[in-house]
């Protein structure tokens, strides 16, 4: 491959990363208007807009493997574009909760056909020693796409909710990308026979990024209604202070690469340790420090926690991560986007912030079992 054409692969299998890791959290700036628009509905029921794709990518992960066999790389990914534009939109349309629902689940199936690929294509194309960079690169994507995504989704929530949904025309970009500079390649075959295997082979690394992602996901989840419940920040900053933070979770991903080679095989302490004070700020000091600090923390932890583990998890798995340990990831983390809004609302009686900060301990502890790959 020249450098041409591997610069414009690079984009493009980056510009799904754009899609991914927010997708359900997309329009979480939005989720106090709608709430307030759908107010004789179950709050969980409200909540769940935002956690019901992530169930419907970790079942559509599950399967990932299989489809990988039957349907090559641009086949799927295509799928999964249009999957994600037309039922990401569409969900504005309707005003029964249900049939929002439906649709929010279109969008988790069109991810859990991206996700895998947008990591697992870096290690199918490209050498491992460009990977640490590459896998960096994706996650900074993950949050400027985060970024992007919620500051439009705020903007367009002043409008009306059901407008907060046209921001998932963004993957119309990635659509137009992979048409033109995706190779159509076979990714499954043989290699994805070894994916029976991958839980017991892999588990270190599909715990870790559902830990990871359960103590990040507390914050999208709660952090627009505990704030306005505070009453000290405007509804209208809100929005801002989330986009931050994503905007942090970017620099974090940047930062990755660099981190792991000044401090090596410590960096796997760094996001829940980043995690843990940021939740306690949260908690414990409140109001615009609490709230602007402990976001910055968060974000940080989440932009560089991700690649970390996906690195290190593609690293040992080579060019069959797409087929083996991706769709395991991803199963891992999506399912505790969606388990994350039912079991706070099970231990309501304790604060959220309380909660994740637990979880980052728990986090550190796994994160102790993790060795560098050689």
């Amino acid at each position: 491959m020249n450098q041409k054409t591997s610069k414009t692969l690079t984009v493009t299998i980056l510009s799904l990363s754009l899609l991914t890791v927010m997708a359900g959290a997309a329009v979480a700036p939005a989720l106090n208007v709608i709430k307030e628009y759908f107010v004789d509905v179950n709050q969980t029921l409200v909540q769940m807009i935002i956690s019901i794709p992530a169930l419907f990518i970790a079942l559509t992960s599950f399967v990932f493997p299989k489809l990988s066999q039957k349907f090559k790389a641009k086949e799927l990914v295509m799928a999964g574009l249009l999957l994600y534009v037309v039922g990401g939109c569409a969900a504005g349309l309707f005003s029964n909760i249900y049939l929002v629902l439906v649709f929010r689940a279109l969008v988790g199936i069109g991810v859990g056909i991206i996700m895998p690929l947008s990591t697992g294509l870096l290690s199918f194309y490209f050498a491992p020693e460009e990977q640490d960079k590459l896998m960096g690169y994706s996650s900074a994507m993950n949050q400027m796409g985060g970024v992007v995504a919620t500051l439009i989704s705020g903007w367009l929530a002043g409008f009306s909710w059901r407008a907060s949904f046209l921001v998932y025309l963004m993957g119309l970009i990635s659509i137009v990308l992979c048409l033109i500079f995706l190779p159509n390649d076979k990714i499954g075959g043989r290699s994805s026979e070894k994916g029976q295997g991958a839980f017991k082979e892999y588990y270190l690394f599909i715990v870790a990024i559902f830990i990871l992602m359960f103590t990040f996901f507390v914050y999208p989840s709660v952090f627009a209604i505990e704030t306005a419940k505070e009453g000290i920040i405007p509804q209208s900053l809100i929005a801002v202070i989330m986009a931050g933070m994503d905007f942090i979770a970017f620099l974090g991903g940047l930062a990755f690469v660099h981190i792991k080679k000044a401090i090596g095989d410590m960096t796997k302490y760094v996001a829940p340790a980043m995690f843990l004070a940021g939740y306690l700020l949260l908690f414990l000091v409140g109001g615009w420090i609490g709230a602007i600090v402990g976001s910055i923390f968060i974000g940080f932890a989440n932009g560089l926690g991700i690649p970390f583990i996906i690195s290190c998890a593609s690293m040992k798995a080579g060019k069959s991560a797409a087929t083996t340990v991706m769709p395991f990831i991803s199963m891992a983390m999506y399912f505790a986007q969606f388990v994350t809004p039912m079991i706070l609302s099970v231990v309501g009686f304790v604060s959220p912030y309380a909660v994740a900060s637990v979880t980052a301990v728990l986090f550190i502890i796994w994160s102790s079992q993790i060795r560098k790959e050689k």
